[in-house]
């Protein structure tokens, strides 16, 4: 429900405490004007101290006051918000996650309930677009249609054999093609297996259509998009994610021939779009020299993020990197994306230029080779405070190298949401400690390290998140290493203050401390006391963006 109009509440109540008359508030003395006004409900400041209220104020975007709601009786606001016993928090910083425009070919996968569904979909993008015109899509899982296996080529030929098909996983690590579109990009029987990747092979010895890592033998054919279908579709997404109560993220990463499309965006839309940080690929040494920016520059509507390095594969191909083989393999244990000496090189180089790291690494052999050198570096050239980062962290390496992240203050970005959604995926592909503990966050640290927590878009909703870090519950139900399970405190925590120092805003924005930006979510239940299971009934009723309110759950 929408608050009343001001002249129908606040300036009443004005009139109330003495002012000389509700059309002139101004003749009131005594109250404080501010802009807003929250107040009935449970405020959650998420300081160190722990502080909570049950009113809050804003003024010029910034939180001016917490308490009780007597604060109603010394500020007169613009606007009133009566949260009727809700919870009021930061706004979620999804400190790891992928935003970008879409082609109008493109198809929405995520949340598909059989694999017949997705045929459907494919067949109609291709009555629209007429024969010969490429179709792709993101966001399918094996694990949430009724098949319980992935698409293959013979099911996209099926549904469109006159259109080149290509669809990505959800998690982009893998991708399945239509024999058209593989035909068109040379892909074969005879076509080696490519650096970094994988060309899979059926039972019968024959192409499956499935390419691990390296879909780009193939999406390199797909036409490019108009920039103002991206554009259109680029917002949208970034407006959305109001939605589910963030406020801040980090994009993972866009060559740096790509920032300029970010800055053109928030120049136009800034204000009415969450604050965003953005990481830059590395692209060679003259490329990141002729981009002339460096981690952190930038103001708090958009800046530069950490730089980003990708270590190893992903997961769902899988071709992460870890020390043993994978379930049911002799030798296979995924691949790192470039021989060692070249990452090595390439990590000494960014050090010294400046950047600060935030790289994927998901296996455990990965994590430690780039622990590994990112001590080697700072042994050569020590830099306090430098903030290195891994993201992902999925299958937990030695203590030791644990112990020496914590000592070297390398932090870790971890998706906690990944136990309930890949989890048949790691029950899969590993098996003994690997899968129970599985992205380790309690381990960690209570070794030392800092976490910071985040979605990587499977999902973005931040609820499975903090369900899954805080029961360590999968899909099914089935609990998974539950001595890794987090406290509520704790992942409301890394889910908003932790992701603000990746990006070494946390003087501005993570709490809702006095003085610090006034970026809000205003949840229907509170998450800490809630029963575990209705965590992901949990919904957001508003976010607030610097004291604006930019959306609004409809009445």
């Amino acid at each position: 429900m929408k608050a009343k109009p001001a002249a129908d509440s606040t300036l009443l109540r004005l009139a109330a405490l003495g002012c000389v008359t509700v059309a002139a508030p101004a003749a009131c003395t005594n109250p404080e004007p501010v802009d807003l006004l929250l107040h009935s409900g449970t405020v959650l400041v998420l300081d160190e101290a722990g502080t909570t209220g049950t009113a809050l104020a804003v003024r010029d975007g910034k939180v001016l006051a917490v308490g009780a709601d007597d604060l109603r009786d010394r500020y007169a606001a613009e606007r009133e918000v009566d949260l009727r016993g809700r919870t009021a928090m930061p706004g979620f910083n999804d400190a790891h996650i992928h935003i970008r425009g879409r082609a109008r070919r493109h198809i929405p996968l995520g949340g598909l309930s059989s694999i017949e569904e997705l045929q459907d979909l494919v067949a109609a993008k291709a009555d629209e677009l007429g024969p010969g015109e490429w179709i792709t899509g993101y966001g399918w899982s094996e694990d949430e249609v009724r098949e319980q296996r992935r698409p293959l080529r013979a099911d996209l030929d099926a549904a469109a054999p006159e259109n080149p098909v290509i669809l990505t996983r959800a998690g982009g690590h893998s991708a399945v093609a239509s024999s058209l579109a593989l035909s068109l990009a040379g892909v074969d029987e005879n076509t080696p297996q490519p650096d970094g990747g994988v060309i899979e092979r059926g039972p019968d010895g024959e192409l499956n259509g499935v390419i691990r890592e390296r879909q780009d033998l193939v999406s390199r054919l797909v036409p490019a998009a108009t920039p103002e279908e991206l554009r259109e579709s680029f917002v949208a997404a970034l407006r959305d994610l109001l939605r589910l109560g963030i406020t801040s993220i980090v994009h993972a990463g866009v060559a740096p021939s790509g920032f300029g499309e970010w800055e053109s965006v928030y120049a136009e839309f800034g204000e009415e779009l969450p604050r965003a940080a953005v990481q830059i690929r590395w692209a060679g040494t003259e490329a990141m020299e002729a981009f002339g920016r460096m981690s952190g520059e930038g103001d708090e509507r958009l800046r530069v993020g950490p730089l980003k390095v990708f270590v190893d594969g992903g997961f769902t191909g899988p071709a992460a990197y870890t020390k043993e083989p994978y379930r049911g393999e002799e030798t296979y244990r995924g691949s790192l994306v470039r021989p060692e000496q070249e990452f090595r090189a390439i990590v000494r180089e960014a050090h010294a230029m400046g950047w600060q790291f935030a790289f994927h690494a998901i296996g455990d052999a990965a994590i430690e080779l780039a622990v590994d050198a990112f001590a080697e570096v700072l042994a050569e050239e020590p830099r306090p405070d430098h903030r290195h980062a891994l993201n992902h962290f999925t299958v937990p390496p030695s203590d030791e190298t644990m112990d020496r992240m914590a000592d070297l203050g390398i932090l870790i970005i971890q998706q906690p949401n990944f136990t309930y959604t890949l989890e048949g995926r790691y029950r899969e592909y590993l098996d003994g400690y690997r899968v129970e503990r599985n992205n380790p966050v309690r381990s960690a640290m209570d070794r030392g390290v800092f976490m910071v927590l985040s979605s990587d878009i499977l999902p973005i909703g931040p609820m499975v998140g903090l369900y899954a870090a805080t029961t360590r519950r999968g899909m099914s139900g089935e609990v998974y290493g539950p001595d890794e399970a987090i406290s509520m405190g704790e992942a409301l925590v890394g889910y908003t203050r932790n992701g603000a120092f990746v990006t070494r805003e946390e003087d501005i924005k993570g709490t809702l401390a006095p003085g610090m930006l006034a970026d809000v979510v205003v949840l229907s239940a509170d998450p800490r006391a809630v029963d575990p299971e209705a965590i992901l009934g949990i919904e957001v009723d508003m976010t607030i963006v610097g004291g604006r309110v930019l959306w609004e759950k409809p009445s």
